[in-house]
């Protein structure tokens, strides 16, 4: 029985999709696009190579600070007596560069602000105002919750030490 309902039903579909109506503008379509003009396609364009770029000027002093003496210029108290205690046990923070490290965050324990910074290398550390930060002997003087300001002892170029100004703005995230 439900085979005799279902024979219908296909010859039906099939007769649907028999090629009985007009496919002339379909049939003229494909004569005038055979009859068009081949074009040429144009070849693909050739690429330079990359070549990777090797910054070799990290060492050197950075082109958006001023240079030292100028520093020494602009330093209020420029002080002979200035010089960093070589005798003090060195810090962790010290190992690495002042422009390597950024501040991330801030907390409060026992009434005292710590900062938190991270070294560049995965890590990141807690500090408060006396820690030691950077290459250049730089101390830690005051710390709020948007930045930290650090006095570092840097040479003068001429056998002596100035203070040098340095302040780490808080990293907020984009």
């Amino acid at each position: 029985m439900r085979s005799l309902v279902l024979i219908p039903m296909v010859l039906g579909l099939l007769a649907g999709c028999s090629s009985g109506g007009s496919q002339q503008d379909l049939v003229d379509f494909i004569n005038e696009t055979k009859r068009r003009p081949t074009g040429q396609i144009e070849p693909m364009p050739t690429f330079a190579a990359y070549q990777a770029y090797e910054y070799s000027a990290s060492r050197l002093r950075n082109p958006f600070e001023r240079p030292t003496l100028q520093q020494q210029n602009i330093l209020v108290g420029g002080n002979s007596n200035v010089k960093p205690n070589f005798d003090r046990p060195r810090e962790l923070l010290e190992e690495f560069s002042f422009a390597s490290l950024s501040m991330v965050g801030t907390f409060e324990k026992g009434g005292t602000l710590w900062a938190l910074i991270d070294d560049g290398a995965g890590q990141v550390h807690p500090v408060k105002e006396g820690n030691y930060v950077g290459k250049n002997h730089g101390r830690i003087v005051s710390a709020t919750r948007s930045h930290i300001n650090v006095i570092e002892i840097v040479t003068d170029g001429l056998d002596g030490w100035i203070e040098r100004p340095r302040t780490l703005q808080i990293k907020e995230k984009d």
